[in-house]
C-alpha cells in the first residue's frame, strides 16, 4: 500500500493545479463546521473527498499581505508587504509562479489580483473587483449596469437585491474565464489557475434569488455585541466609533443586512465551486487535477458589533478554510487537530513536483498530512502570524483625522483597514486549542478556543493559567526566531542550513558542502 500511494504522488508530478481563493471568508460559517445555517453545501460534500483544515490560519488578516505569503511562503514581516499600499516591496527569490513556470505550467489569473504580481505575469488573465471597471470587459447592458451599480456602494452593505441576475457576478464570471483558459491549454501541458473571488467582501451585495436565502430576523445571533469591545482593547472600541458614524442610528439593522448579504454570497460563491468542479468533470479532467480552497482572511460577521476586519489578530479574523482534494490525497475529510498556514501552500506544491522550495521559503510542506503517512512529529502543532507595520500605536488623540487620511467619509463608507488598525506590532501563536497574542506595547491575550471560540474570556491574568501562558510565550518566541528572514545569505563562507521541506524538528543531514547559492539583494553598483 505503501508503496502504492508513492507511486501515485509520483503519476501527479505535473498534475494540473487550481487555487480556489475567496476574500474574506470566515472559517465556521459552514454547517459541517457546527454552524447552523447550511450556507455552502457543495463545498462541505466535496471537502468530504479532501482534507478539510479546522487549523487552518493566514500569516496577516490582511488582503494583499495574505496573498504575497501565499506565493511566497514568507511572513509579511519578511516579504515586507505588510499592508495594503506596498505590493511593490515584495521581497523574496523566487515565488510559486516562478516555480510553476519553471515546470512546464501555463498559468492564469480569474479574478481579484491584489498581490505582488501584475496581469501580465500570468500566461491567460482575466482580471474582476469588488467595484466595477477593474479589469472585468463590461459589454452588455447588464453588465455595464452591474459595474455601475458596484461603484455606486462605497464597499457598504445593499438593501435591495443587486442588478443583472447572477450571471453578471464576478464569481460566475471567473468561473467562466477559468473554464475558457481550460479549454485554450493543450491537453499535454499541465495548467495552474489561480480562481480569486472577491467575494464574500464587501460589499455586501447578491442577487435573487441569494438574497432572500437567508433573512436577517432568522440569523443566529452573534455571541457577543459591543459590550464585549472594552475587554479587547482601545482600537477595538474605536473601530466601533467611527462604525457608528458611519452607519448611523440604523446602524444594527444595517450590520443585520450586511451579515445577510454576507450568508447571501457564500452560497453564490458554493454554486459557482459546484459550477466549476462540474465543468472539470464534464472535461475528464478532475482526476488529473489538485483543488485548493482557501481565503485570505475572515469576518467579524457582526460579532463584537463590528463587520470586516480591522486591528490585531483576533480569531474571526485569523482562522481561514483550507481544503485540499486530488490524486493521491487521501479523501479522509476534517483533519482537527493539526495547524497548517497560509504559507505552507509553496512548500507544498513543491514537494508534491519534487523540488526543494526557494530559498527564504518560511512555510513547511503539509504533503504528509495531505497523504496521511510519514508526518513528522511536532511540525504541525503550532500556527503563527502578524500584523501590523510597525511604530507607536495611533489613537484619538493623536491630530492625523480619519477623514484628512481619507479612511473615513461619515455617514458614506469607511476603511476599517487604516493607519489606527494597521500600526504598531502584533504577534500570536496558536497551540493545543489556545490561543496567544502579544504586542510590542506587552499587552497580552490568551484566549481557550474550545471553551471561549469567540474569544470572550481573556486568560492573560488569570493563574490558574499561568504555566500555560509561559509556555505558549515560549511557543511565540520559538515561532518569531524562526520566522526571521534567512535572505540575504552571507555571501562568502557561511552557508544557512535550512531542511528541503521547511520542518525544524525533523533531524536533517545536509549533503551540501558548498557556500552561498544566492545573488545579491537590490542594487548596489
Amino acid at each position: 500500500m505503501e508503496q502504492l500511494r508513492g507511486e501515485n504522488m509520483k503519476e501527479r508530478k505535473k498534475k494540473n493545479l487550481i487555487i480556489v481563493m475567496t476574500d474574506q471568508q470566515r472559517a465556521d460559517l459552514r454547517k459541517s463546521c457546527g454552524y447552523e445555517l447550511d450556507t455552502m453545501p457543495f463545498l462541505d460534500k466535496w471537502s468530504e473527498g479532501g482534507v478539510d483544515f479546522e487549523c487552518a490560519y493566514t500569516s496577516n488578516p490582511t488582503c494583499m499581505p495574505a496573498r504575497v505569503s501565499m506565493f511566497t511562503g514568507r511572513y509579511s514581516e519578511t516579504h515586507k508587504v505588510r499592508t495594503n499600499h506596498n505590493a511593490v516591496d515584495a521581497l523574496y527569490t523566487r515565488d510559486l509562479l516562478d516555480i510553476l513556470k519553471e515546470n512546464g505550467y501555463k498559468t492564469a489569473l480569474c479574478g481579484k489580483n491584489h498581490s505582488h504580481h501584475k496581469a501580465a505575469d500570468f500566461d491567460f488573465c482575466e482580471e474582476s473587483g469588488h467595484m466595477g471597471y477593474e479589469g472585468e470587459i463590461n459589454e452588455t447592458k447588464e453588465e455595464i449596469e452591474f459595474a455601475d451599480f458596484l461603484c455606486q456602494t462605497k464597499h457598504m452593505e445593499v438593501d435591495r437585491p443587486s442588478p443583472g441576475g447572477i450571471r453578471v457576478q464576478h464569481p460566475y464570471r471567473n468561473v467562466s474565464s477559468a473554464l475558457k483558459f481550460i479549454d485554450s491549454v493543450d491537453g499535454e501541458q499541465p495548467f495552474f489557475a489561480w480562481i480569486s473571488f472577491a467575494e464574500p467582501h464587501n460589499p455586501y451585495q447578491v442577487p435573487k434569488p441569494y438574497f432572500d436565502m437567508f433573512p436577517p430576523n432568522t440569523l443566529p445571533k452573534t455571541h457577543a455585541g459591543k459590550e464585549i469591545l472594552s475587554s479587547k482593547g482601545i482600537r477595538f472600541e474605536w473601530l466601533r466609533e467611527n462604525w457608528e458614524q458611519v452607519l448611523g442610528i440604523d446602524i444594527e439593522e444595517r450590520i443585520l443586512r450586511s451579515r445577510s448579504n454576507y450568508h447571501g454570497m457564500l452560497r453564490l460563491i458554493d454554486d459557482q465551486f459546484r459550477r466549476l468542479v462540474e465543468g472539470l468533470r464534464q472535461r475528464n479532467i478532475e482526476e488529473d487535477t489538485i483543488i485548493v480552497y482557501l481565503s485570505d482572511h475572515g469576518d467579524f460577521v457582526g460579532e463584537y458589533g463590528l463587520i470586516r476586519k480591522g486591528p490585531d489578530l483576533p480569531q474571526l479574523l485569523t482562522r481561514i478554510p483550507m481544503i485540499w482534494r486530488g490524486q493521491g490525497i487521501e479523501g479522509r475529510g476534517k483533519d482537527k487537530n493539526n495547524y497548517v498556514n497560509i504559507v505552507d501552500i509553496l512548500p507544498t506544491i513543491c514537494d508534491i513536483l519534487e523540488i526543494e522550495a526557494p530559498f527564504g521559503t518560511q512555510g513547511k510542506s503539509i504533503l504528509p498530512l495531505l497523504e496521511n503517512r510519514n508526518i513528522p512529529l511536532n511540525e504541525y502543532d503550532t500556527a503563527y502570524a502578524e500584523s501590523g507595520y510597525g511604530g507607536l500605536f495611533w489613537d484619538r488623540n493623536d491630530a492625523l483625522l480619519p477623514e484628512v487620511e481619507g479612511a473615513r467619509h461619515p455617514a458614506v463608507t469607511f476603511d476599517c483597514l487604516n493607519t489606527w488598525t494597521q500600526c504598531g506590532q502584533v504577534r500570536a501563536v496558536w497551540h493545543n486549542g489556545f490561543h496567544l497574542q502579544l504586542d510590542m506595547m506587552g499587552t497580552g491575550y490568551l484566549y481557550e478556543l474550545k471553551e471561549d471560540p469567540y474569544e470572550l474570556c481573556n486568560l492573560w491574568d488569570n493563574e490558574n493559567y499561568s504555566q500555560i501562558k509561559m509556555e505558549m510565550l515560549q511557543l511565540l518566541v520559538r515561532n518569531m526566531m524562526r520566522a526571521e528572514d534567512s535572505i540575504p545569505v552571507p555571501h562568502n563562507r557561511y552557508r544557512t542550513k535550512v531542511h528541503p521541506k521547511g520542518y525544524w524538528n525533523e533531524e536533517y543531514i545536509s549533503e551540501d558542502p558548498g557556500v552561498g547559492k544566492m545573488k545579491s539583494i537590490g542594487n548596489h553598483s
